[in-house]
Order: structure tokens, then C-alpha cells, then sequence
């Protein structure tokens, strides 16, 4: 399976530059049907944007008579894996699922989308990721971009200019400027998924100058003939790890809450930074009506490297359509609902419309877009990609369940149940055997 994930200039530049010059295209299947069928979809894309989601879902079902889609919750304490294979067992899985990592799993079940509407108004670049031996397995959502977050107000008060933070040493200077202020420093979630999915992905997106250099070790890890300890790239993650722990304004916290607890203090200013994505901007503006809150990098080095000055950038997951136990009615309703959210004007609203008006705050990557994000965190992730400082998501690449390993070890580690040797012992051990994916291996 080729599997590229470049991001950069090009091709979102490309889908931002495209998004605001062609009218959307009217849903066309839900005019004519003879008898109502329901649709489900697992989940709601994120939790973080639950709300907004199902106010969409609601909107397409009262703009057509043919079909009615039902968002099943799921378990969130399960994988994509463990939540959709007894409802395959079961004779009962999801007409539509929504995925990243898992893609190779799936792409025998689902419909392939090469040729279709949606397919058509992506750039091929960004189709790579769900592309498995020449089948299109899904199309994407958004672009999302994680970094380091910050309260505006709060660096504007203390003087500090995140573009002058360049170096770990500058980054050191500022948080303890934050701290002395009363401002917290970082908050640095214990979170799982944000330690194993994206905190991770900050050593392998840094790992070496090209994409090929970044399989490369992936297929060491795989295998096992990689030494983390012995890589200079890793050694300098894992010091930047480590000063995020430093200056965390809170204890490690691996319960549910943590979360909206991290979000509340960065919106409040007792934290000044937060090592998190753009998905969290909704929340952010609604707990802090008229801050900006900004995306700035992570550096991890001392050097004038360029993964000191770019934030990564990649689509967050794929959406797919079950093929073998949907009928073809579910298969076109799916489809049709999905058209409606990228392409009608309606659905593009909830879209990208911002969060005080009901949108999801997406950045579109699909042409035809009359509306675009206009938040202040929007509009930087949009000049870090045109002048390609971006990091490329080699979390796309992960084996399945892998990042719930990966963070669990970010987790003992954060608490200081483990050191950094065995935080790496502990990630070579996760990786040893894993299917080559990125290769095109099959599993």
C-alpha cells in the first residue's frame, strides 16, 4: 500500500486557495426514491464537535425525503477496531465508519470511492493515506494541524512573541516567563491518544530530512534492529518532553476529565500554552468569548532545524462505507449525506461556519467551498502551509492500536513510573513485528 502523507504547500494550499471559488453542488439522489431508508454512522467524527455534528445530521434529514441518518455513539473507551468488529460479527455493522489508522483493516469491507463526486474535488495528494492497493477506501474530512496552543491575551500581556520561540532554549525562557507570571507555563495532557498519536508523531516527523528517510525508520522498528537510544533525534524528544513535564502547570491526569479541565485553563490564562490541536478551538471560543487562541511549534532542538518552525498538518480521518452488509439503497443514502455536508451550502455552514453560529470550524480541503474558517487559529495554520513549514503525519502510518501502546508508555513516563530508557525500550517493543503497511505489506 503507498501511503503518502506530504501536506505540504501544494496540496492544501491548493484545497484552501480552490475553497472559496466554486458555488457548492446541490445533492442530486435524495430527489427521487420510493421509500425512506435509514442510514447509521458510527460515532460523530469527534467528540469535540458532537454537538455541531449532530445539529448537521439534523439538518440533512429534514432537507430530503429519502433517507434518515442515525450517528451511533459507540464506546469511546474502545478502538475503532473493538467498537466496529462485533457489529460485524453481529451482522450489524455501520453503513458509514470513520477512521485513520485502521484503514488497512477495513479496506476489504468498504466501498472503494475512485471516480465518485466527492473523490473528484480533493486533491490526489491528500487521498494517498486511504488509498490501499488502488482502492479508494475513503475520502477526507478535514486538514487539522496540533502544535503547541496558546492564549493570546496571556502572551500579549507577558511580552512573549511565539514566532521568536525557536530553539528548546527559547521555549524554556518563555515558560518560565509564564510561570513566574502566575500563568502556569503548559498544560501537557496526560491524554493517550494525544500523547500516543500526536506527541509521538513529533520524534518520527523529525526523524529524517525526507519522507523516505521516515519509513525508514519505521521499517527498523519494525524490524528491531532500531536503537532509539542511540538516535540523537529521539535523545532531543525526549529533553523537549521533558521540560513540557517541568513547567506542567498540573499533575498527570489520566481520567476523562482531563481534557475539558486543560481546556478550561488555557481559556482562562492559568495556563499560557497547550500542547494540543485545532480541534479544540470551538471549545476554546465558547469558554472565552473574544480571545484568540493561537497554534505555534514545537521545538525540540537547539539547532535552526525546520521542525523547529513548522506545526503538523494532515488529515485527522477518513470516511468509509461498508459494502458487505449494507444494501445499495444505505450505500447511496451514505453517499448522498456526504455530499450534502461538502458540497450543498447548507452543509458547508456546518462545516466550516464558526462554532458561535452552529459549524464545526473545519478547514476544507474539498473545492467548491463557499465558506471558510475566519478564527484567528485558522488563519495561522493556513500561512504555516503556504509557506510549507509543515510536519508531515507519520501517525498516519501507525499499525493499528499502536498509539494506545505508544501512550501508554507517554503516561508512565509523564507520572515517572518509567525513565527515558525504558520509555524507549518500551516503544520498541510495541513496534517489533509490526506489518509493514506502510510498505504495501498486507496483513
Amino acid at each position: 500500500m503507498k501511503k503518502s502523507m506530504k501536506l505540504g504547500a501544494i496540496a492544501l494550499t491548493s484545497a484552501l486557495a480552490l475553497s472559496v471559488v466554486v458555488a457548492g453542488t446541490p445533492s442530486a439522489t435524495a430527489a427521487t426514491c420510493k421509500k425512506k431508508t435509514e442510514v447509521t454512522m458510527l460515532g460523530t467524527i469527534k467528540p469535540e464537535i458532537q454537538d455541531q455534528f449532530l445539529a448537521a445530521v439534523k439538518d440533512y434529514n429534514a432537507s430530503q425525503t429519502c433517507y434518515t441518518l442515525e450517528s451511533i455513539p459507540g464506546d469511546r473507551k474502545l478502538t475503532f477496531l473493538q467498537n466496529v468488529t462485533p457489529m460485524y460479527a453481529a451482522k450489524n455493522a455501520p453503513t458509514i465508519m470513520y477512521t485513520l489508522q485502521e484503514i488497512p483493516d477495513m479496506a476489504d469491507k468498504v466501498m472503494d470511492w475512485k471516480g465518485s463526486k466527492l473523490a473528484k474535488l480533493v486533491a490526489p495528494s491528500l487521498l494517498e493515506a486511504a488509498t490501499v492497493g488502488g482502492k479508494l477506501v475513503g475520502v477526507p474530512s478535514t486538514a487539522e494541524a496540533f502544535g503547541l496552543l496558546y492564549n493570546k491575551k496571556v502572551l500579549d500581556k507577558l511580552n512573549i512573541d511565539p514566532t521568536k520561540i525557536t530553539t528548546r532554549q527559547s521555549l524554556e525562557v518563555a515558560l518560565r516567563k509564564a510561570k513566574k507570571a502566575g500563568n502556569g507555563g503548559v498544560r501537557f495532557s496526560s491524554i493517550w491518544w494525544s500523547l500516543g498519536a500526536h506527541f509521538s508523531n513529533i520524534y518520527f516527523a523529525n526523524s529524517a530530512p525526507t519522507h523516505e528517510g521516515r519509513l525508514a525508520v519505521l521499517d527498523g522498528l519494525a524490524d528491531g534492529t532500531k536503537d532509539l537510544a542511540k538516535d540523537p533525534v529521539f535523545q532531543d524528544y525526549l529533553a523537549t518532553f521533558n521540560l513540557l513535564n517541568k513547567y506542567n502547570q498540573a499533575k498527570p491526569n489520566t481520567t476523562d476529565t482531563e481534557y475539558s479541565l486543560a481546556l478550561a485553563d488555557l481559556a482562562s490564562g492559568k495556563a499560557a500554552f497547550w500542547f494540543m490541536g485545532n480541534w479544540a478551538e470551538p471549545d476554546l471560543i465558547k469558554a472565552a468569548a473574544g480571545t484568540d487562541f493561537g497554534v505555534m511549534p514545537l521545538p525540540i532542538s537547539n539547532t535552526k532545524s525546520i521542525g523547529n518552525k513548522s506545526i503538523s498538518v494532515g488529515v485527522p480521518g477518513y470516511f468509509m462505507i461498508d459494502k458487505e452488509q449494507s444494501t445499495a439503497a444505505e450505500r447511496a443514502g451514505a453517499v448522498d449525506f456526504l455530499e450534502w455536508l461538502y458540497t450543498t451550502p447548507a452543509g458547508q455552514k456546518r462545516i466550516a461556519g464558526p462554532v458561535q453560529d452552529g459549524g464545526m470550524n473545519f478547514i476544507p480541503v474539498y473545492k467548491g467551498f463557499t465558506v471558510s474558517p475566519k478564527t484567528y487559529m485558522a488563519k495561522e495554520i493556513a500561512k504555516y502551509v503556504n509557506a510549507d513549514n509543515t510536519l508531515e503525519w507519520i501517525n498516519t502510518y501507525y499499525p493499528a492500536g499502536g498509539q494506545d501502546l505508544y501512550g501508554a508508555s507517554g503516561q508512565k513516563l509523564m507520572a515517572g513510573k518509567i525513565n527515558g530508557a525504558q520509555y524507549a525500550a518500551e516503544l520498541e517493543k510495541a513496534w517489533k513485528g509490526s506489518v509493514k503497511t506502510w510498505r504495501g505489506v498486507k496483513k
